[in-house]
């Protein structure tokens, strides 16, 4: 994969990327410095997380291949603009929102079958691993697809990947109350498609 021009060797003095101890921070650095095999390494380690986000906000493989493609380009391109605030991992899902929802501006939103998105999502659990229980995670992602966009965007976000109100509103670029409101209805309706009694909703 080709993320842009630059140095294949890795820079003296900045640690090889090869070291199985690196941290992101580690690699970051070395990626900056010219170390495609740092940034390699980090596409490994993200890719499969990355993908899953963006299966379950699109419900569409082609789509969330082509997101995840350009996550990980301008994530390339904008390496010395990451200040390290955040966990990289943090900062590739704010781009890779972004990616979902410009493509559903540029393109509008097509969703596939809910069997289709149910099997791709199964495919790339939200934790990168691919050991999970099939029959338990399909109940959640068959309802999980039948969600309408805002509220599935929502519920993604901080159900699935656990960002809090204000991490989930600046990704999607919507308010607090309008995201608290998403994730109430679409907890309900996850309930509703489930088949479960109702109960409080934790803010």
């Amino acid at each position: 994969m080709q993320y842009g021009a630059g140095a294949n060797e890795p820079v003296p003095g900045v640690a090889r990327a090869e070291d199985p101890l690196l941290s992101d921070a580690s690699l970051v650095t070395a990626a900056r410095g010219g170390d495609m095999r740092a940034f390699e390494r980090l596409y490994r380690t993200h890719s499969g997380k990355v993908m899953g986000l963006c299966l379950r906000m699109t419900r569409r493989r082609d789509v969330a291949e082509d997101c995840v493609q350009q996550t990980f380009i301008r994530a390339w391109r904008n390496l010395q603009a990451f200040e390290g605030r955040s966990a990289f991992g943090t900062w590739l899902h704010r781009i890779a929102v972004n990616e979902v929802l410009s493509h559903a501006r540029n393109h509008g939103t097509r969703s596939e079958s809910n069997d289709e998105a149910i099997e791709n999502a199964l495919a790339e659990p939200a934790d990168g691993s691919k050991e999970h229980d099939a029959g338990e995670v399909m109940d959640v992602e068959r309802a999980l697809a039948t969600l309408p966009e805002g509220a599935r965007h929502v519920v993604v976000l901080q159900a699935v990947y656990g960002y809090s109100h204000e991490e989930c509103a600046d990704m999607l670029g919507i308010a607090v109350g309008t995201c608290k409101a998403q994730l109430h209805r679409g907890r309900r309706l996850l309930r509703e498609r489930m088949g479960l009694t109702a109960e409080a909703d934790d803010e």
